[in-house]
């Protein structure tokens, strides 16, 4: 018994798939609108100060409000698992006990520059387990623990290996039929794919950003650009390269623990790094190409973190990942600028 619960605790430690610290989202966010006021001239900071006054904020209270959506959608409960044996739906591992470490939500903050186009016909997939090309304990712990477990569909008929007990499933909530459709963004699905863990094909992050730009051009709100926002996870090294291991959680730690002392939010770096992007179309309400090249440079940038816990490597990835994140959302804003001058933001 000692054995299994120590196990258990493990797990709830291990399967930690979130990339940067959630205060690390908030930081970017918030540096990305203190750069924009700091160059008026060279950004759409005039448009966005007009859009975020007119509805009341001021533009630091804006910061602070996208800010706390980036950091806020790791902590979504919109995505259970259920057990194949129990037939328990839960949203974290250790029947929820898990909950403040890492919730499977994270599973959706992917996208996998290793490999092709995925099942679902996008161009680059999200995590899916059988088809990592990197992985190392952590995958395989909790591929382990979540064998044949299958994303919860509310009343649509999924059940596991329906043993008596298990058919009557507590099924929680419709993530088939909600999260996984809102996150489909034009690609692909069936229940299938979902039926066991080990083999399924999440969608990735930057399906889960538009989702999220798209519900706030209908409807402004600085809650759901901030949710947008959470797309710097594309500028993490492990969620490009597809690992949950591989010195994941130290990384992510030794990046919010530097992040002031060493100056990753330089602004002379951000500038250089705006003009590596090639800016959104003004006419476009998809921003998946945009994320799409933040994931490449941490892809092209970034994989020696993934072996080496050195300080000079992390350093020198840090001091490219984090100024092209803050760059990123700085384009972000910059499109959404225009929206919210038309359409206000509320």
């Amino acid at each position: 018994m000692k054995k299994v619960l120590l196990a258990i605790v493990a797990l709830a430690f291990a399967v930690n798939a979130s990339a940067f610290q959630q205060i690390t989202h908030k930081r970017i966010a918030k540096d990305a609108v203190a750069y924009m006021e700091a160059n008026p001239s060279t950004t759409n900071f005039a448009k966005l100060k007009a859009a975020v006054n007119a509805a009341g904020y001021t533009v630091d209270q804006f910061a602070e409000v996208i800010g706390q959506g980036a950091y806020d959608v790791d902590d979504f409960r919109d995505t259970y698992l259920c057990g194949a044996v129990t037939g328990d739906c839960v949203y974290a591992p250790v029947f929820n006990a898990g909950a403040s470490i890492v919730q499977y939500t994270s599973y959706w903050h992917f996208q996998n520059h290793t490999r092709g186009g995925d099942v679902h016909g996008n161009d680059l997939g999200g995590y899916n387990y059988d088809l990592l090309t990197v992985w190392g304990d952590i995958d395989n712990l909790a591929a382990t623990w979540l064998y044949g477990d299958h994303l919860d569909d509310g009343r649509g008929g999924m059940t596991g290996w329906c043993f008596w007990w298990s058919c009557n499933e507590d099924s929680e909530y419709n993530t088939y039929g909600i999260t996984e459709r809102n996150y489909r963004q034009g690609s692909y699905s069936n229940k299938g794919m979902y039926d066991d863990f080990e083999e399924i094909p999440f969608q990735p992050i930057d399906n889960l950003a538009n989702y999220w730009y798209n519900q706030f051009l209908a409807r402004p709100t600085a809650q759901t650009l901030g949710f947008t926002l959470h797309s710097t996870d594309l500028l993490q090294p492990h969620h490009v390269w597809t690992t949950s291991a591989l010195n994941h959680a130290g990384w992510e730690g030794w990046v919010a623990d530097y992040y002031d002392s060493l100056n990753l939010n330089d602004f002379a770096a951000v500038t250089q790094a705006l003009n590596s992007f090639s800016p959104l179309n003004p006419s476009s309400n998809d921003i998946r190409p945009l994320l799409t090249q933040g994931g490449a440079v941490a892809y092209s940038n970034g994989g020696i973190v993934l072996s080496s816990t050195d300080h000079g490597d992390r350093t020198q990835v840090a001091r490219v990942v984090i100024p092209h994140a803050i760059a990123m959302v700085v384009h972000v804003l910059n499109h959404a600028a225009e929206r919210m001058t038309v359409a206000g933001l509320q």
